[in-house]
């Protein structure tokens, strides 16, 4: 409690730099050479009100002292980097904000100056997060809360684009997806024939060499209209060749600013997937999605995306693939972002054994945490109905529940050659009223991710 009041009076005092102020506890001559002793509270003072003043090389050496007392680890930090964002240097700055942050996630005034940043970086997918993160503090004074309203609506309405990569490795209990079941019975009249399993359609545990790409940009063209086109990619290699996955996909449209809270996007799609080496399925559709700010660290949205399949297996899995997602947002604890998502989607595939509705819900939370960590947790459940039997194994339609959660934590504090490094945990189960669609899976993956 003593830290955090000391950092609530750093920032009034770079707000006001009447209030810093530092009294020489005790002095004394030798020799012609003066010393002054400060405590490291009124050391912190002084190196305040300097840094309020701009007089930032008296400050330096001053903020280097500071360095040396543990107890003002994030006020030597935000001094630093607030330095660092005055006098050009931003990419030191956000090393500094960021490190400020690492046991102190919900410091607004550190948050804001991150923010600042990372916009004058060009890095406006991030300034926009920090800046909604910080927008949630009901403290704030009313003007800065307008400087972030202005500064979130110059993110959104200028030219902007994004690009990760990440790569790794991922252990995986059932790479196939497939049934732990050895045999099945296949029903002919009065006749119960047993078949046995084999290949992919059994599980078998794998190692992976994983890989993604996202990559897109948003270009302003006239007054409330941008350009969107993203690139999406992503991949997974076993050994042999009989369960890799891959999967490319693009989007271009427009998107339309309503309002100061309401965006919609209309979007053209094209996506490919290979998987065992063949050509699984090609898409083309299109998205349209809504998304409306509610209040300070609130919003929603609901998007549409509806698609037609040409499959490389088989014509039976040919058809359209439509779905509707209802997102809620809230910022909470001022560093993370809690979700729930209702969706509904169905299947109309020219075969109707393989046609299906399913409607779920999924819940999420993530953000950031002390010690530099960005974590999150997720889960959800879903009932998928189909429209017809697979008369050969049962008399009656599939039917399905099914379930997911993943757990992830990275350190984006920590770099290597660029890359941070994460680990994640992935399960899914699937009970269906057939033995042969019954499985289950565990995933955990080892990657480092790079931000550009």
């Amino acid at each position: 409690m003593k830290q955090a009041a000391k950092g609530l009076l750093l920032a009034a005092t770079l707000f006001s730099p009447a209030l810093a102020h530092a009294e020489a506890v005790a002095g004394h001559c030798v020799d012609g050479v003066c010393r002054v002793t400060l405590t490291a509270d009124q050391l912190l003072a002084k190196a305040s009100q300097l840094v309020a003043e701009r007089q930032f090389d008296q400050a330096r050496p001053m903020v280097a002292a500071l360095s040396n007392v543990a107890a003002f680890r994030m006020q030597t930090h935000f001094l630093t980097g607030f330095i660092a964002v005055e006098t050009g240097d931003t990419e030191s700055a956000v090393r500094e904000f960021r490190a400020a942050l690492v046991g102190n996630p919900g410091q607004t005034r550190i948050r804001l100056e991150l923010a600042r940043a990372l916009m004058m970086q060009g890095n406006r997918d991030a300034a926009d997060y920090n800046f909604r993160l910080a927008e949630q503090d009901a403290k704030l004074p009313p003007e800065i809360q307008a400087t972030i309203r202005a500064s979130r609506g110059l993110l959104r309405d200028g030219r902007d684009k994004h690009l990760s990569f990440d790569f790794g490795i991922a252990p995986d209990t059932n790479i196939t997806n497939g049934t732990n079941a050895q045999t099945v019975d296949l029903v002919y009249g009065n006749q119960t024939v047993p078949l046995t399993l084999t290949g992919n359609a059994r599980s078998r545990s794998g190692i992976g060499q994983t890989a993604s790409l996202s990559a897109g940009i948003r270009h302003h063209v006239a007054e409330n209209i941008a350009l969107l086109a993203d690139v999406d990619g992503q991949g997974v290699n076993y050994k042999g060749q009989s369960a890799d996955d891959f999967t490319g996909q693009f989007s271009v449209g427009p998107e339309i600013k309503l309002s100061d809270r309401t965006v919609i996007s209309l979007q053209g799609i094209a996506s490919q997937r290979y998987y065992g080496g063949e050509r699984a399925a090609t898409q083309f559709g299109g998205r349209a999605n809504v998304e409306h700010t509610l209040n300070a660290g609130q919003r929603v949205g609901l998007t549409i995306d509806s698609r037609h399949t040409a499959s490389g297996f088989s014509p039976d899995y040919n058809g359209w693939t439509t779905g509707a997602y209802a997102t809620y947002e809230r910022v909470v604890m001022r560093s993370m972002v809690a979700s729930a998502s209702l969706f509904y989607r169905t299947e109309r595939l020219k075969s109707k054994i393989y046609s299906d509705d399913e409607i779920g819900l999924n819940l999420g939370i993530g953000g950031e945490l002390k010690h530099g960590i960005n974590a999150g947790i997720s889960g959800g459940i879903s009932h998928a109905s189909y429209k017809a039997p697979l008369l050969s194994l049962s008399a009656n339609p599939r039917a399905d529940w099914r379930y997911n959660a993943r757990i992830y934590a990275g350190l984006r504090s920590v770099r290597v050659l660029g890359f941070s490094p994460s680990v994640a945990y992935t399960y899914s189960r699937i009970d269906s009223s057939m033995i042969l669609y019954q499985s289950n899976r565990s995933r955990l993956s080892f990657n480092l991710a790079r931000y550009f």
